[in-house]
């Protein structure tokens, strides 16, 4: 594969996706009646997107536009040129459904490739992949990523977690992708059957579909002796490959702008922030044929730049907070999960298996309720007999502990409770929602 693209000089960059977006512009006006409205009602046409930095006169893409127009409202090619449909698994209000061409398949596959090389990946090894199969675009997306790059591939999908395990020891595969929760669940597994790091043969994790922290990282790469990485995207751009971390930079993404052109805006004005920070990721697909969307509405939260010491040019985003919707309003005080993870994970022997709980008085936020594992080997350590008045006093001490610890850094107040390893649900193959039904 040639992958000379990211390491174009930026105005090169610039000039490709000037070329793109003006392209763009004018198949949407040709092929597809819902963006040719959405320019009418805004009064502009083709003519007026000359560059990339024309962008901000277009419209914005939203999920509800999505259903509004299922199953194949917003399709630019007749059904019979499609070689591929993908969906979401429906579970809030109508699946919002997904097209391929031929051509977009190829192009999915290539940008995975890209990110599967950024992750450590090579031609030759093997991929344990535990993603989904079926609807969601994880599973295939990944698998044929892999195959274009020159590797095998494992397509266990997710849940049979002692099956997996003895897959991995006797196949020995050099690479894994899952979930970053489902990596965690692996990590027990392995754990529970005294295999250390340096008995597993994988060198290489790619993990996403959800936010994760550092302290979700570092545990990983300690139980299974990897490196984990961050692979981002979603079904309505393209599905994962959208973004991916580099194995030996980490901490940001880069961003494939030559197909993916991304903006961050103010969640509450819809404008462009000043570079560099916060808001809502919005990513124009440049190069789609099936079903390509203008500035598409993310709901993720996290801010763009460019590192002078990354090894390509191609500009990087940081670590997911959260999603929008998800955001949390404690007394006034917005929060994400992954601000409440981030703090108690300077806590030692907290393990990052966790649930929310948001308490609720006179319809207002007010608390949340924290379950939390500890680590039984640091409970261990201090030598207490079970259920006695001195480990009863290390619990308690331990729960104020990550309350003051999460009150420093959030500024909220939390009930911790804390449970024995392995008590608590833990993820079976999908995505986990750390947020539960408020009290």
């Amino acid at each position: 594969m040639d992958f000379s693209v990211e390491y174009l000089e930026i105005d090169q960059l610039r000039a490709l996706q000037s070329e793109r977006l003006m392209n763009l512009i004018d198949y949407l006006e040709e092929k597809s009646g819902f963006y040719k409205g959405k320019f009418n009602e805004l009064g502009i046409s083709s003519q007026d997107i000359r560059s990339i930095e024309d962008i901000s006169k277009l419209p914005i893409t939203y999920k509800q536009d999505l259903r509004d127009n299922y199953p194949f409202g917003l399709f630019t090619v007749p059904k019979n040129e499609l070689q591929r449909i993908h969906c979401s698994s429906g579970t809030t209000g109508r699946p919002t459904v997904v097209g391929y061409t031929k051509e977009d398949v190829d192009l999915f596959s290539e940008v995975v490739a890209r990110s599967l090389y950024a992750a450590g990946a090579r031609p030759g090894m093997q991929l344990h992949n535990a993603y989904g199969y079926g609807i969601f675009t994880g599973g295939l997306g990944l698998h044929y990523g892999a195959e274009k790059l020159g590797m095998s591939v494992l397509p266990i999908s997710g849940g049979m977690t002692t099956r997996q395990v003895d897959l991995i020891m006797d196949f020995k595969p050099e690479v894994i992708c899952c979930s970053p929760s489902y990596a965690l669940t692996i990590a027990d597994e392995f754990a529970k059957r005294g295999i250390t790091a340096d008995e597993i043969s994988l060198k290489y994790a790619v993990l996403g579909s959800e936010p994760w922290t550092e302290i979700i990282r570092s545990h990983i790469e300690e139980k299974l002796g990897v490196h984990a990485v961050n692979i981002y995207g979603l079904s309505e751009i393209i599905g994962p490959g959208v973004s991916m971390e580099d194995f030996e930079e980490k901490g940001g993404s880069y961003i494939w702008e030559d197909h993916f052109y991304p903006e961050i805006l103010d969640p509450a004005t819809k404008q462009p922030v000043p570079f560099g920070e916060e808001g809502v990721l919005v990513i124009t697909t440049l190069t789609k044929k099936a079903m390509p969307l203008l500035r598409y509405w993310t709901n993720d939260i996290t801010s763009l730049y460019y590192d002078k010491n990354s090894k390509r040019s191609m500009v990087k985003m940081k670590p997911i907070v959260g999603r929008s919707d998800d955001m949390l309003i404690v007394r006034g005080v917005n929060v994400y999960p992954s601000q409440v993870e981030e703090a108690f994970s300077h806590v030692k022997g907290v393990i990052p298996n966790y649930y929310l709980t948001p308490v609720e008085k006179e319809q207002m936020c007010v608390a949340l309720d924290i379950d939390l594992e500890i680590d039984n080997d640091f409970v261990t350590s201090q030598n207490f007999e079970k259920n006695s008045d001195d480990y009863s006093n290390f619990i308690k001490n331990f729960e104020h502990t990550i309350e003051g610890e999460i009150k420093k850094r959030v500024g909220i107040t939390t009930n911790v409770k804390i449970h024995a390893q392995d008590s608590l649900p833990k993820c079976e193959g999908g995505k986990i929602n750390r947020i539960l039904k408020k009290k």
